[in-house]
Formats: structure tokens, C-alpha cells, sequence
């Protein structure tokens, strides 16, 4: 009996492959390849589920989301900045990671709670596009305000054209079109193959993450302790407000799984166009390092035990 789930084997191998430093790793192409598929499965699940909605039963969910974008890094950036020390720009930029998503992160929680049998709204796809650009935006007036220098058409640009945004809205639209009979054609490489993209992916994200832990002797404790406790707390904001949007148990766990997530691909891109003077290597060091390794290894089983028990204390 397998009672660990195969993806988290692979991260695992990759960090511990990076972490020897050999000079094994997946070209690029691939790597792009395996994101475009994996992007494309999720947007297509997606698309399918919300076909069978309405907007009216969706449209709370939305403006609940969009808002936790919104919330989140002013939530993280006085911790940053006061507890942290670091300057205005970093502490924005760090905390508009935090208010984005995960889209591996994502693509683990959705694995985790299949390979247990638990039922989850399979709609939770539209969620990792709408959680991009409220981050993004807020860590820009945090850093910025409202000033008439901010190159705000490029910014929109960077946001809302981001490749992961494109490829995921592109695969919510046509799974939306073709609905569950039009996907039978392609399903055999963007479904029943998801897993197996997911764990090549994940390999990929082991050795990045284990490239990125060198940084913690220069930035010491902080970083480590925020990577960690920054998604815990967002996972509890989270999870009350999937409670409260009556998701299952399931959809709540990704719901808090979002909220605890952190962007390390769509968001690093913005940050350095709107945010030139803020330091990279804090941002990723801390979402893809730190935060993404903690909860593909042991935060997700919290955030579920943690909506399980929501649920135990306010009923449902």
C-alpha cells in the first residue's frame, strides 16, 4: 500500500538531485512543454465544470476571491516591513507573491484529494485566474501608491498576458465551448496523463527549490519562519471564507490551499517591471524555496484537516 502519493517522490528526488548539485535537469523546451500541458489540463477541467453553472451561483465566489487577492498582501507587508526589516519595495513586492497563487501548488492539492477519494467543486480552476492581478495590483499601490510615473499599461500588460494566465483562461474557454463530450478526443493526453505531466513538473520544481535554499544563510531565520507561517495563517482566511461561500470540504481545502499558496512565475515577472529596485532572489527564495516545498510536502494535509475541523465546529 503506496502511502505516499508518487508527485511528492518526485519533488523530493528533485530537491535532493539539486541539492547534490549533478548537472541533470529537464531542457527547457520540455520543461515549457510540460507547463503548457499542465496549464491546459486545469483550465480545461475547469471549463467543463463552469459550463454547468450558472454566473449568478458563481458570482459570490468571484467577488470573495478577488477580495482575498486584494487582502492578503496588505495582511503580509507589515509583517515584512516591521518584523522583517525590509525596505517598502521588497516588502511589497514579497507580499504580492503571497497574495497570488500557486498553479503547482494547486495542481498537488487537487492530486491529494483525489487519491483520497474527496470530493471537491470542480470549478476551483477559475480561481487561479481570478487571484493573479488583485495581488499584483496591491503590491503596487503598497509600494508605489497612486502615482501618474507607474507604467500602468505595461503593468496591466504583464498581468493580465501573462503566458500561465492566458494558457489557463484559454483552457477554461474552450473546456466552457466543447463541455464534457467535445474533451473525449483529447482527453487521453490532458487527463488521463495529468498525473504523470504533474510529476515531471514537479521534478522540475525540486531543483529550482533546492537552488533557492542557499539564500536563507544570507537572509537568515525571517524568510524561513514567514515561508512557513505566512500560509498557515492565509490557509485559515482562506478556509473560513470557503466555509462560509458553502464550498464542500474538499473545495475549501483548495480554497485554503490558494489563499496559502504563492505565485513564483506570473507575479516574479510583474514585480520586476513595476518594482525594478525590489530583489528578486528574497521573492522567490521565499514562495518557491521555501513556501511551495512546505506545502507540497506537509501543508496541504493541514489545510485539509484544518477545513475538516471548520466544518466540525460550525457544522455542514
Amino acid at each position: 500500500m503506496n502511502i505516499v502519493d508518487p508527485v511528492i517522490l518526485f519533488f523530493l528526488f528533485g530537491v535532493t538531485v539539486g541539492l547534490l548539485k549533478t548537472k541533470l535537469y529537464l531542457p527547457r523546451q520540455v520543461y515549457d512543454f510540460i507547463t503548457i500541458l499542465l496549464l491546459l489540463s486545469i483550465g480545461l477541467k475547469g471549463g467543463i465544470e463552469i459550463a454547468k453553472l450558472s454566473l449568478t451561483s458563481l458570482l459570490p465566489q468571484i467577488i470573495v476571491s478577488i477580495f482575498m487577492g486584494f487582502l492578503l498582501p496588505f495582511i503580509a507587508y507589515p509583517v515584512l516591513r516591521y518584523l522583517g526589516n525590509f525596505d517598502s519595495s521588497n516588502s511589497a513586492s514579497i507580499a504580492a507573491h503571497y497574495g497570488s497563487v500557486s498553479v503547482g501548488t494547486f495542481a498537488v492539492a487537487t492530486s491529494f484529494l483525489i487519491s483520497k477519494n474527496i470530493q471537491f467543486e470542480s470549478h476551483m480552476a477559475l480561481f487561479l485566474v481570478l487571484l493573479e492581478a488583485p495581488a499584483i495590483l496591491s503590491g503596487i499601490l503598497l509600494a508605489r501608491g497612486i502615482h501618474s510615473d507607474t507604467k500602468w499599461k505595461e503593468v496591466f500588460r504583464e498581468a493580465f498576458l501573462d503566458k500561465g494566465i492566458l494558457l489557463l483562461f484559454g483552457g477554461l474557454l474552450i473546456g466552457f465551448i466543447i463541455g464534457p463530450e467535445g474533451i473525449q478526443s483529447i482527453k487521453p493526453l490532458f487527463f488521463d496523463m495529468f498525473k504523470s505531466i504533474l510529476a515531471l513538473f514537479l521534478f522540475e520544481m525540486g531543483l529550482i527549490a533546492s537552488s533557492q535554499i542557499g539564500s536563507l544563510k544570507k537572509h537568515g531565520l525571517f524568510l524561513l519562519g514567514f515561508g512557513i507561517l505566512m500560509p498557515v495563517f492565509s490557509s485559515l482566511i482562506g478556509a473560513l471564507l470557503g466555509y462560509w461561500l458553502g464550498l464542500s470540504v474538499g473545495g475549501t481545502t483548495i480554497f485554503a490551499t490558494l489563499a496559502a499558496s504563492a505565485s513564483y512565475i506570473a507575479v516574479p515577472a510583474v514585480m520586476r517591471l513595476a518594482i525594478p529596485e525590489a530583489n528578486p532572489t528574497l521573492s522567490i527564495t521565499s514562495s518557491l524555496g521555501i513556501t511551495f516545498t512546505f506545502n507540497v510536502l506537509v501543508g496541504i494535509p493541514i489545510y485539509y484537516i484544518l477545513s475538516k475541523n471548520i466544518f466540525s465546529i460550525f457544522g455542514g
